[in-house]
């Protein structure tokens, strides 16, 4: 009885460590002649756990973040491993400092995918940043509704709304990008450093410039047809790790050889 007391506060110590519910009924499982097995299982759980909501991917960088892992707003979603850096503010902050304009009047969203690298400085810009063209006045006088008598749920008619910013897998965002509403930026692509991007950006295309174009394609087409079908992003964890010389070499051959 004395080792199960003393096995289940240290499972309890290490979930508390984890900032992970300890309170958790397979704790309470560990029995004379299984703790072993139980020990193992538990500490397995508790560092899936603390891999799943870790922040910071390396040990000492606190400017390079796992950006799911600091998302509160509902309206934003953010796949696994995507990382964004910022040396000039806390990125942490990033729903404040780079998703700008995005209230929740409009409910458009920020879709961002799995395995993205998002440079300093890059901003994504929404709907209530665009000041309607269908008026004869860029003046956005539903927004002071107060001011001028209007309706206040007529307050959306100050902007043309274009939808929502969807970023696929694998997309490397330079310096200081800025996304526009409406954009959809294919799987692979490369934004270029302060690159302001005011249309869809097609699967493994360079852009670059003010307002962006498209500079070249990353492969040929056939290697981007089998990258779209393996869709390697998707595949597990270990998976993956098996497969990173492939991806990196930059064999495609390889690679499909992998994945089937």
């Amino acid at each position: 009885m004395g080792s199960e007391m003393c096995i289940r506060h240290r499972l309890r110590r290490l979930s508390f460590s984890t900032n992970w519910v300890c309170n958790v009924p397979w704790i309470e499982d560990i029995s004379v002649g299984k703790y072993n097995y139980f020990i193992a299982r538990g500490l397995r759980r508790i560092f899936k756990m603390a891999m799943v909501n870790k922040v910071y991917p390396r040990t000492g960088d606190t400017q390079t973040i796992y950006l799911k892992n600091v998302i509160t707003n509902p309206n934003i979603e953010v796949g696994n491993y995507t990382i964004y850096n910022d040396f000039a503010s806390d990125p942490k902050e990033f729903e404040n400092n780079n998703v700008l304009y995005h209230y929740p009047i409009n409910g458009d969203k920020l879709i961002i995918g799995k395995f993205c690298s998002i440079a300093c400085g890059a901003k994504f810009l929404f709907n209530s940043a665009n000041h309607t063209l269908s008026s004869l006045s860029t003046y956005t006088f539903p927004l002071f509704f107060e001011e001028w008598g209007l309706e206040k749920k007529k307050v959306t008619d100050a902007w043309d709304n274009k939808g929502d910013i969807i970023i696929g897998n694998d997309v490397w965002i330079g310096y200081e990008a800025v996304i526009l509403s409406g954009v959809t930026i294919g799987d692979g692509a490369i934004i270029g450093s302060r690159a302001v991007v005011t249309k869809d950006v097609p699967p493994y295309t360079i852009v670059g410039g003010v307002p962006a174009r498209p500079i070249r394609k990353r492969f040929d087409e056939a290697t981007i047809e089998k990258l779209l079908r393996l869709r390697w992003w998707d595949w597990s964890e270990n998976k993956i790790k098996d497969n990173i010389a492939a991806i990196q070499s930059g064999c495609i051959q390889q690679l499909e050889r992998n994945g089937e």
